[in-house]
């Protein structure tokens, strides 16, 4: 049983954007699908929207020999057809496409820099932006080579404007690493000049946690562990590994998505308020978070992580194949398309609360949403047993259906005193209606202008990865779990129910 609500009434408009500092934008992968898919649409947008100025130029680079007209052609399919690309014309994109050039290359080549360099300065000398930001949108373990040769070419310096660069996740595969990464970063690039990337945190409802937390006084006095139970995190994604084979056998589900976004999702949940919305003072605050997440043990791996394959299923009534059948990927593949660990943030907040974060491929439905339990109250006056007494549940939805529902007991219609669980749910489209910005547009856009806000810091990056590595250790030592362990288009494997139930808890239900 639900309710909708709605704002209270008025005039509501697509958020006007500010204008970001003029730039040329060099994307080293400048043909690969991050590009094609995100970066374009996104840069299209801002074009179209007026937050780029007149001088505005973008350069890509790459190993396949295409000119710019090709470059163009081939970026124009993937802003036709991209969700994210708002309002996409013809027209528009023809003006637009005048500001893509394109530049052959090797980037893990030394000698490749100085072509680069020249390439840079021949464009500014036709009137492109002194300002550089350099995109590198390539693995991680591709990323050193760049950032040395950016160095050693003078590019990361720039006495006529700023330069900045912006490093894609994961940064880095495990600690070390990470590490050794930024190590290599911190000698070319000053700290306020790196922006690591998660795109996650440039989605509205993930920014909305701390709207909601700390905007509103009827919440933040029981978001703790006098109140709360539990939290549960999830994303769950009924897509397949869609032609990133290379990619995600390299990297796992624990990788791809607790390591960045789902930790992420977990710090802004149970971050003290910070003093003031700046980078500095909220990224602080996270960190302090993650310091508290303390490193597991292999045995407390073993109790507190559940890793799953998908096998063949059917999504949406079509039959879909196992991760193993994939194309690219081996057939004896051991690489999780499922991870669910339970954390504890061990701080004067949240001593005592699990947090439980489950992440996975070809499951039942779509849905990514932090979902914070609270205690029972601690007399069933109104029911017959202490379990007719639900729960209270706060879910901050981040997609598909952004929005918030709150869950809560009300008495049935009747003679009896019994209670029912009721709900009353926040929808953004419905409530709203404007179409807010793409995450990658919104965090573009953040980094013309030079705000860190929404991206990780050093020290950020290194407290995920003091987390997620002890766990990838002691996998690689544990007996491995008899794959494929759960059906295409369920809600996961079996274990994952056992572990939530440890606790006496249960996952809520992923079926549509």
């Amino acid at each position: 049983m639900s309710t909708l609500v709605q704002p209270a009434p008025q005039k509501l408009e697509t958020p006007s954007l500010p204008q970001g500092d003029s730039c040329l934008v060099v994307i080293f992968g400048g043909t690969g699908d991050l590009t094609r898919r995100k970066l374009m649409p996104a840069l299209y947008d801002l074009a179209c929207a007026g937050c780029t100025t007149r001088n505005f130029q973008v350069l890509g680079v790459g190993r396949t020999k295409l000119n710019d007209e090709e470059f163009r052609e081939r970026l124009h399919e993937g802003a036709a057809n991209s969700k994210d690309a708002r309002d996409f014309t013809e027209e528009g994109w023809q003006e637009f496409a005048q500001r893509l050039h394109y530049l052959i290359g090797d980037a893990n080549q030394r000698e490749f820099y100085p072509q680069l360099k020249k390439k840079i300065e021949e464009m500014q000398k036709s009137g492109a932006s002194r300002n550089v930001l350099f995109y590198v949108s390539v693995p991680a373990s591709l990323a050193p080579p760049i950032v040395e040769g950016l160095g050693e070419a003078g590019l990361a310096r720039n006495s006529e404007g700023w330069t900045r660069i912006i490093l894609e996740k994961p940064f880095g595969r495990d600690l070390k690493s990470a590490q050794e990464l930024n190590e290599i970063v911190s000698r070319v690039f000053e700290e306020p000049s790196v922006y690591r990337i998660d795109h996650y945190l440039g989605k509205e409802t993930v920014q909305n946690i701390m709207m909601f937390r700390f905007g509103n006084s009827i919440f933040e006095p029981v978001w703790n562990r006098n109140y709360v139970e539990y939290v549960e995190i999830t994303a769950s994604e009924t897509l397949g590994v869609e032609g990133r084979a290379a990619f995600y056998e390299e990297t796992g589900a624990l990788r791809d998505m607790v390591a960045n976004h789902l930790l992420q999702c977990l710090t802004l949940t149970a971050m003290e308020p910070p003093v003031a919305f700046d980078a500095d003072t909220v990224r602080t605050q996270k960190v302090q978070v993650l310091r508290a997440i303390h490193a597991m043990s292999k045995e407390e791996v073993a109790k507190y992580t559940v890793r799953g394959q998908y096998g063949p299923g059917k999504i949406d009534g079509k039959p879909v194949p196992g991760y193993r059948q994939e194309p690219d990927v081996n057939p004896s593949s051991r690489t999780e398309t499922f991870v669910a660990v339970e954390f504890h943030v061990n701080n004067w907040r949240w001593a005592g609360v699990p947090f439980y974060v489950r992440a996975g491929k070809r499951l039942a439905q779509p849905l990514t949403e932090v979902a914070v339990h609270f205690k029972r109250t601690p007399q069933a006056l109104f029911s017959r047993t202490p379990g007719d007494v639900h729960h209270n549940v706060i879910a901050l939805r981040i997609q598909p259906n952004e929005g918030i529902t709150a869950s809560f007991n009300a008495k049935q219609p009747g003679q009896q005193m019994r209670s029912i669980r009721v709900d009353m749910d926040f929808s953004y489209k419905q409530a709203f209606g404007a179409q807010t910005p793409a995450a990658y547009e919104t965090l573009l856009l953040d980094a013309m202008r030079g705000d860190a806000t929404l991206f990780t810091r050093r020290d950020e990056v290194e407290a995920e990865w003091r987390i997620i590595t002890p766990i990838e250790e002691a996998w690689s030592e544990l007996p491995a779990p008899q794959f494929p362990n759960y059906a295409a288009g369920s809600e996961g494997p079996d274990e994952a129910n056992r572990l939530i139930e440890y606790d006496r808890q249960r996952w809520r239900s992923l079926v549509p």
